[in-house]
């Protein structure tokens, strides 16, 4: 099938052209195949660029494709096959959605299919290979709002719970299923099912009703005589009627809480349980939107300090001469107002925002500042929404170009905004922005500067601890400049103390994991109704376990790990590919029973807390206690309202959120961070170590930091106790220009796996010399990296060194060349995977 590479780039930005007359259409698949294929377009069907339609791809599968553009060059060969079905009346792509793609396809050395697939929901990708389940909430409209062959689909998918395109083909004998399906889609008849729907839990709040209809009064008075001797059942009762408006037959029945039912009638739960049993009242929970206003109106926008507001008017100054700014604050010092500011000030012109953040976990504590300011403009979009309410947003952006903020992570790039106006990438440096596998493997931040380029839109960067390559960018005159060096209201940056852990130890000072003085200072703060946040970066109870006779060690039998300990399910699981096994109480090797579990993960630190700080209510934050959407918000909220006073984390903790009574924050081990073969370990560990002590001491005292470390004069943790960023950049800096790394330099890395080592290795060496035939000393490797072996698959890494102007087309199309070389001479790397990662973080 022939391929039009430069059909993307000739999309205008006027407006979609529609086919008249041209008979074939370009079209990109979700799927990892180079460039685009050609396919006829029926007669009655008008399509244009940014059209979804359904196309057979292969002997027996279906998927959705978006055209590029159309043409009347019938490809040479071959027969081309028809488009079955074309499922929108108009486009899901806005310009310059396809430029977009094309661009993230050619830096980060991937296809454009596999662009497409990240970008777009599942909801509107219908693929043969696709499970639908239905919606057991649905109901018709009206009488006929699905047809006979709707109704047949939805029937057999009632029957079955979950369903595959090709199961539904074969049972219905139709043609086109998928368009079927995608109109029950639209109709909210079924979900997709493949998708995150077991994570999200919707937030719901209890509700309670009578037991009756409004107009059974003959029942109402009976309820009266029940309770007539029970005041507290009574009070209830009147405090239902009064509150959901019963009696008042002109207005309707309102939903009544339990929580407002309660604090109304002033009675407790045992009295509504008691009613209950009299049979008055049943509860139910109601499902509420997350993201509705808190509160009755909205509020304005936050005041700036003088300090503030000279900031915010040297951005606009900034944006005057350059395209992107850097905001360059420390810990609380205010950034997010400045942010609030430009967002209205966007708004006023009529465009639209996006604020990207790195963690689900920060959209939580912004969307409710956000929502109070600009109401129902905030839109909210990240991977933990059911599939649906990420279409739902897709769409409302595809027809509309009112101004709003969108406020999500890195994902929410590919959105179809029509108005971009401005864009903020708050906390830019942290490598959350990054994604690692699957393909595309892009940078959120760096994705944005040109997604906001191509939009003519303006882009603000914010940290306290800028990546180091875009502090180089600002300083060298690339980016604009601003820079925030005080807390807000003057309050001090907190205190840095350092324990020496090697002589803590010698002196018996450490009790577990704490050194007396941290337990001390703890104890300190909770007395004094101040909270306190442990950092530890590995979750789990413990990475290993181990034998105390013969030293063995379980690992896992996919992956070159071992295995890490969770007690709360006794089990042992890799964290790499989710490999499980039981705890063994003898060990396999020599029949002992004395297995004993090694080092600390956050969930040993929180039930050490435990024992520290008996009676204190304690929380996790880490990947395992944050797997759902609600997990987040409940872990946030509960520590903002003081309901838990010690929050345990991993590097979650560390992401921008603002907490006003933590006074102390304790940094259990900071040596892991900083001992790693990497040369962004420093600059990852400064970063890490600056964000978690920006936590202690908001609002009105400074805090006081503490770090366990058996390496206490590590330059790292010099900086960190100075907060001396600048200091930390300069020492990097030289030592990057010295060995020639970025921002010097373009670092891409190259990975091919395989089940066998010796075959991976070979196709490794050999693909390394080809590369060096071209790239010369440029060229490093290969080398088997720290795990080198992940899900059976045994993995070498070929690093590849380029100058900054180098053009990563041609690379893509050497690197492309080279390795279709080898596959020709080598039937073997047809089951070698080869990989590429540009820009690793």
């Amino acid at each position: 099938m022939q391929y039009y590479r430069n059909c993307i780039l000739l999309q205008t930005k006027k407006s979609v052209s529609l086919h008249i007359m041209s008979q074939f259409a370009e079209v990109v698949l979700p799927l990892a195949v180079q460039g685009t294929y050609t396919y006829r377009i029926p007669d009655s069907m008008t399509v244009g660029a940014g059209f979804r339609v359904l196309v057979p791809f292969g002997r027996k599968k279906y998927y959705t494709a978006i055209v590029v553009m159309t043409h009347d060059v019938e490809p040479q060969g071959y027969k081309v096959k028809e488009i079955l079905a074309l499922l929108d009346e108009g486009p899901i792509l806005r310009h310059p959605q396809l430029k977009f793609w094309q661009w993230i396809a050619d830096y980060y050395l991937c296809t454009v299919g596999e662009v497409y697939k990240a970008a777009v929901p599942s909801g509107l990708k219908v693929e043969s290979e696709t499970q639908i389940s239905p919606n057991p909430d649905y109901e018709e409209e009206t009488p006929g709002e699905l047809n006979d062959r709707e109704k047949v689909i939805l029937d057999f998918t009632n029957q079955r719970g979950k369903v595959q395109i090709t199961e539904l083909t074969n049972a219905t004998g139709f043609k086109n299923v998928e368009s079927i399906v995608s109109k029950l889609l639209d109709k909210g008849a079924v979900h997709v099912a493949e998708r995150v729907m077991d994570n999200y839990r919707p937030k719901t709040e209890t509700c309670v009703r009578l037991t009756i209809e409004r107009d059974d009064e003959q029942a109402l008075h009976g309820f009266f005589d029940r309770v007539h001797r029970a005041k507290k059942q009574e009070q209830l009762l009147l405090a239902f009627l009064d509150l959901s408006h019963w009696l008042q037959r002109s207005k309707p029945v309102q939903e009544v809480t339990q929580e407002e039912l309660l604090k109304r009638s002033g009675c407790t739960q045992p009295v509504l349980a008691a009613a209950r049993k009299n049979g008055i009242f049943e509860i139910y929970k109601r499902e509420i939107n997350r993201f509705e206003l808190l509160g009755t109106g909205l509020v304005d926008l936050p005041t700036l300090t003088s300090i503030q507001k000279d900031a915010y008017l040297k951005i606009h100054d900034s944006f005057k001469e350059k395209a992107v700014t850097l905001l360059h604050g420390v810990t609380s010092s205010g950034k997010t107002s400045i942010y609030m500011h430009l967002i209205n000030d966007a708004l006023k012109l009529g465009k639209q925002v996006l604020y990207l953040v790195p963690e689900i976990a920060l959209t939580t504590q912004l969307t409710q500042r956000l929502q109070r300011v600009f109401g129902e403009r905030l839109l909210i979009y990240h991977s933990k929404f059911s599939d649906n309410e990420r279409v739902d947003i897709w769409k409302k952006l595809l027809t509309t170009s009112d101004p709003c903020v969108i406020i999500g992570v890195r994902s929410s790039v590919f959105l179809p905004y029509s108005n971009l106006g401005l864009v903020i990438v708050d906390e830019e440096h942290d490598t959350s922005y990054k994604q690692q596998d699957p393909a595309p493997r892009y940078n959120g931040r760096d994705t944005a500067i040109l997604l906001a380029h191509m939009h003519g839109a303006k882009t603000v960067l914010g940290s306290a601890t800028p990546a180091i390559d875009t502090y180089y960018k600002a300083l060298n005159g690339r980016y604009g400049l601003v820079e925030l060096s005080t807390r807000y209201a003057d309050i001090k940056m907190p205190k840095v103390h350092l324990i020496d852990l090697k002589k803590a130890w010698k002196k018996h000072e450490m009790d577990g994991m704490f050194s007396l003085e941290l337990v001390d200072e703890c104890r300190k703060a909770l007395k004094n109704d101040e909270q306190v946040i442990l950092f530890q970066n590995r979750r789990g109870y413990a990475p290993m376990v181990r034998c105390k006779e013969c030293a063995w060690v379980p690992t896992c039998v996919n992956c070159d790990v071992s295995l890490t300990y969770h007690r709360r399910v006794e089990t042992l699981t890799c964290h790499y590919c989710g490999h499980t096994i039981i705890l063994p109480t003898v060990c396999p090797a020599c029949g002992n029973p004395s297995i004993e579990v090694v080092g600390y993960g956050t969930e040993r630190i929180e039930d050490e807390v435990d024992q520290v700080f008996p009676g204190e209510k304690i929380s996790r934050m880490d990947l395992d206690t944050t797997r759902s959407k609600t997990s987040y918000d409940r872990i946030i909220d509960e520590f903002s309202q003081h309901k838990t006073s010690i929050l345990v984390g991993t590097q979650m903790v560390t992401k921008g959120l603002d907490f006003d009574a933590v006074s102390i924050v304790g940094i259990l081990n900071a040596d892991t961070m900083i001992h790693f073969p990497d040369f962004r370990s420093h600059e990852r560990a400064f970063n890490m170590l600056e964000q978690v002590a920006g936590r202690a001491g908001r609002k009105n005292k400074q805090g006081k930091v503490i770090i366990q470390t058996n390496n206490p004069s590590h330059p790292v943790i010099e900086r960190v106790v100075q907060h001396d960023y600048k200091g930390f950049y300069e020492q990097e800096i030289a030592e990057r220009q010295q060995y020639g790394y970025p921002p010097f330099t373009k670092i891409i890395n190259i990975y091919l796996k395989h089940k066998q080592d010796d075959v991976v290795l070979e196709m490794a060496v050999r693909y390394s010399n080809m590369l060096r035939q071209v790239f010369g000393g440029r060229v490093l490797g290969p080398e088997a990296p720290m795990v080198a072996r992940v899900q059976s698959f045994y993995i070498r890494q070929i690093v590849l060194k380029m100058e900054l102007s180098a053009s990563m087309t041609k690379v893509k199309k050497i690197l492309r060349d080279l390795y279709e070389q080898l596959l020709a001479t080598d039937s073997r790397m047809r089951s070698t995977r080869l990989y590429f990662d540009v820009d690793p973080s």
